[in-house]
């Protein structure tokens, strides 16, 4: 449990815990770098390995896809067999599958290896926090999630950053360099990580298979809906020899079999908790309300901070003119400024509560989004780029990583695998729910927006459709061609002035998600379902949980 600020003041952590820490959050920056590096080193695998449209397509989001599938069985998968030994395990496959990449001949290891580390990478991600969460106690507690929260932006923009450079030597470096950062991690966790508490259960099969068929068909639902249609079919989805071109489309299907499969998940792991039978996921943590309201504002955080990156680089690259390395290289004010408030939250952490500095990482953050919208155009100044980005990466400091602090405070301690994994969970389908709608928006106001320029300089019907989607199928890459024949060149301004529109209103947009989220916090309080020692609440007699509620150094049999 959180301690309360006034209360008697544990230990400080050992240098021991420390260096464990870094371990842990290294190997999370690992995880969040290789789901933004491969758009910069898409080009250069497309030339190298001769794959079509779609083969790139599956190149970037198989990981994504089978990362969030799985989160909610890892999870539960920490309890039962230690946090610290499947993260190992999540790392040794994440360093193997990134060689398969790395050595890739074709389109298609590619692919499978891409997927492959998305597997890896649901082991890594919640027992990174439940390890956390374990080790650190009071004060110490809200400093470690500062780190680790404020890795995770600064890996999101760092990414694109390091994908840059290394694709200037080969884009296999790029997993290549994966085998030594894993290795040296391994080498930290064993070190400075006890063997983790584990529960003698057994892991719900059937729980497991729904729900990564839910999880996993809802990422691609919301990660695909712009590209395969909504409702009906726009683009055929390939998937080898087998070709889906008839309406509904591929999307629609999927979310139908996943809202399916989620509420039978749902509903089985209810009937298992209440025969006492270890479900997979115990329903039974939500009757927490810091961890049940938490949940929802980690949602809504994913949603409103993450979209926006995906959007960013295309207006540095094809509106303002930046190169690859360049537009990362921008990227880097809000890696900064993510840093800069793990800094500031070590000192903050005795006297600001956890929930207050979620508050404040939010003002921030929707302040930094606003100041982008105001400056966005075809010509911003880099100065004011840095400052925007610099703001809204200390708010993804701050708010990142004290919303983990929040949902797992009244947590039971043989149970922070699983609630990890809810959580983490909660994050990645918040993020891909952001790209979603922040790509749609974006590309529609690119569209119509576009379309009302050219209607200006006397182009309409035919020639005005194909300039348009010629700028929006190709994000905006078609740009820089256009602009070289005097004959287009105002047609690539127009295209310039559309696309900074639409970084506009993306960014005004995700403002108001996170405006969203910090009315939400109001309900993020930590009542009688959460307060240790009331009736109850985890860990005592009464409590709901409280056959599961052993202390971290209680007597839970360790890894062997």
């Amino acid at each position: 449990m959180e301690e309360p600020l006034s209360g008697t003041a544990a230990a400080p952590p050992t240098t021991r815990q420390w260096l464990g820490l870094i371990a842990v959050s290294l190997g999370v920056a690992l995880i969040v770098v290789d789901l933004t590096i491969v758009n910069v080193i898409l080009a250069p695998i497309i030339e190298d390995l001769k794959i079509d449209s779609a083969g790139a397509q599956w190149i970037q989001e198989s990981y994504a896809i089978s990362f969030a599938a799985l989160l909610l069985l890892t999870g539960r998968l920490s309890d039962v067999f230690g946090a610290r030994k499947v993260f190992l395990v999540g790392l040794t496959m994440f360093a193997l599958t990134s060689l398969l990449a790395a050595a890739a001949p074709d389109g298609g290891v590619l692919i499978l290896a891409r997927f492959l580390q998305g597997v890896a990478a649901a082991a890594i991600l919640p027992t990174s926090l439940a390890l956390v969460n374990a080790t650190f106690t009071g004060r110490a507690r809200g400093q470690a999630f500062a780190v680790w929260g404020s890795t995770i932006g600064a890996a999101a923009a760092l990414g694109p950053l390091l994908g840059g450079r290394l694709a200037d030597l080969s884009w296999r470096w790029a997993f290549g360099i994966n085998l030594q950062l894993a290795a040296l991690i391994v080498v930290g966790a064993l070190r400075y990580f006890d063997a983790s508490p584990r529960s003698r259960t057994r892991v719900d099969g059937i729980g497991g298979a729904l729900s990564a068929l839910g999880l996993g068909l809802l990422s691609f639902a919301l990660i695909e809906g712009r590209t395969y249609g909504w409702l009906e079919t726009i683009e055929p989805l390939d998937i080898g020899a087998f070709t889906w071109s008839a309406s509904p489309s591929p999307v629609f299907a999927a979310l139908v079999v996943a809202t399916a499969a989620l509420v039978l998940f749902w509903l089985r792991q209810a009937a298992l908790g209440k025969a006492e039978r270890e479900p997979l996921m115990d329903v039974r943590l939500f009757s927490l309300r810091s961890f049940r309201n938490g949940n929802f504002v980690t949602l809504l955080v994913g949603v409103g901070e993450f979209g926006i990156i995906a959007v960013l680089p295309l207006w540095l690259q094809f509106a303002l003119g930046y190169s690859a390395f360049e537009a990362g290289l921008a990227l880097v004010a809000l890696a900064a400024g993510s840093f800069f408030a793990s800094g500031a939250g070590f000192s903050m952490a005795a006297s600001v509560p956890a929930i207050q500095q979620v508050r404040m990482g939010l003002v921030l953050e929707s302040a930094g989004l606003v100041l982008l919208g105001v400056i966005a155009s075809t010509d911003t100044a880099w100065w004011l780029i840095t400052c925007a980005l610099f703001l809204y990466g200390v708010g993804v400091g701050f708010a990142t990583a004290q919303v983990t602090n929040i949902v797992l405070a009244d947590v039971p301690a043989l149970s922070a695998g699983q609630a990890s994994g809810i959580q983490s969970a909660a994050r990645e389908l918040g993020s891909a729910l952001g790209i979603a709608v922040l790509t749609t928006l974006f590309f529609t106001t690119l569209a119509t927006d576009l379309e009302d320029r050219l209607a200006g300089l006397g182009l309409a019907g035919r020639d005005a459709g194909q300039l348009r989607n010629t700028v929006t199928e190709s994000a905006g890459s078609a740009i820089p061609s256009l602009a070289d024949d005097p004959r287009t060149a105002p047609v690539a301004d127009a295209a310039r002035a559309a696309m900074a529109r639409g970084l506009e209103l993306a960014s005004y947009t995700c403002a108001a998600l996170l405006v969203l989220a910090l009315a939400a916090t109001l309900f993020v309080q930590r009542g009688k379902a959460g307060t240790p020692g009331e009736a109850g609440a985890p860990g005592t007699s009464e409590g709901p949980l409280a056959p599961t509620a052993e202390p971290v150094s209680g007597g839970g049999a360790g890894e062997h």
